[in-house]
């Protein structure tokens, strides 16, 4: 770890100073909430603080609280993988069971948002994130999954797609990734963040109210499968237990899963939103923060 920071331009001294600062709240540790999983990802929190997550390979999306525990959402669940929830209730999920991004209502009714490109089915959605005015923005990577029949990869590359509020308008707004997975923006909606997992790296972009995105900048050489932010402008990368990075791109904490080989996601949950609540590979895991979420359903 200390040789990841220093590589990256920190001295010894920012190094511990960091981490003195982390996000973690005293005395707080990591707790397994439910185990026994095939792979967690897309944690996604309700507005009414139940934290909602998938299990890919077993086909469904679940849901915990304090109160009930796991609880099964939506069985089957088109292979859901990442999941965000859009102003008004509707969960949001890159279903890439047929390669389709989705819109599932709290009755449980889903609609598809967009299953193809250019004529071509999209590669397979992976994560997603909503801006505030309903708008989104999907990465669309390709892994090989074995439920389905095709080896080769539908489109021309691996790209990030921006979804219009009304639906109609689906653009391609990031076309030169190696493997884009990670996706996260500002709850103002003017800041995009993206990993390019497969380059290791993490990069931040301005967006334009068209969904545009500019101003292309590099936040860290890590890449990611999942992220998050909190409210003092700290970005949570994944891979590795759960990586925490402050605006300049200096580390300030890594959480750490010693029972999981990877961590795919995270996401701040709970009533406060104090609450981080991480999917790493068979089971589900939280601990409590200093800080809070910083984007919050609605």
């Amino acid at each position: 770890m200390r040789a990841l920071v220093l590589a990256l331009g920190l001295g010894a001294a920012a190094y511990h100073a960091g981490l003195q600062r982390g996000v973690v709240a005293p005395g707080a540790t990591v707790e397994k909430l439910a185990g026994g999983f095939a792979f967690t990802e897309g944690p996604a929190c309700a507005a009414d603080g139940r934290l909602y997550f998938t299990d890919q390979p077993n086909n469904r999306i679940l849901r915990w609280s304090a109160e009930n525990g796991v609880s099964t959402f939506l069985e089957p669940a088109g292979r859901a993988n990442g999941l965000y929830f859009a102003p008004g209730g509707a969960l949001i999920a890159a279903a890439d069971e047929k390669t389709e991004l989705w819109s599932i209502a709290p009755d449980r009714t889903v609609r598809v948002l967009a299953h193809e490109y250019a004529g071509k089915p999209l590669n397979g959605p992976n994560d997603v994130w909503v801006r505030p005015d309903g708008a989104l923005y999907f990465t669309d990577p390709f892994y090989k999954r074995p439920w389905w029949t095709h080896d080769a990869m539908p489109q021309d590359g691996q790209h990030v797609y921006f979804l219009s509020a009304d639906r109609r308008q689906l653009v391609r707004v990031v076309t030169d990734m190696t493997q884009p997975n990670g996706i996260i923006g500002t709850p103002d909606g003017k800041t995009l963040f993206v990993s390019d997992i497969a380059a290791k790296r993490t990069y931040r972009y301005a967006i334009a109210p068209d969904g545009t995105l500019s101003a292309k900048s590099l936040v860290v050489e890590q890449g990611s499968d999942g992220m998050t932010l909190d409210n003092e402008g700290n970005l949570y990368l994944t891979g590795d237990g759960v990586m925490v990075f402050d605006s300049s791109g200096h580390l300030v904490d890594h959480i750490k899963i010693p029972d999981e080989k990877w961590t795919a996601n995270v996401s701040f949950c709970g009533r406060d939103r104090q609450t981080l609540f991480i999917t790493a590979s068979a089971g589900l895991y939280a601990v409590r923060t200093r800080v809070k979420g910083a984007n919050a359903a609605k």
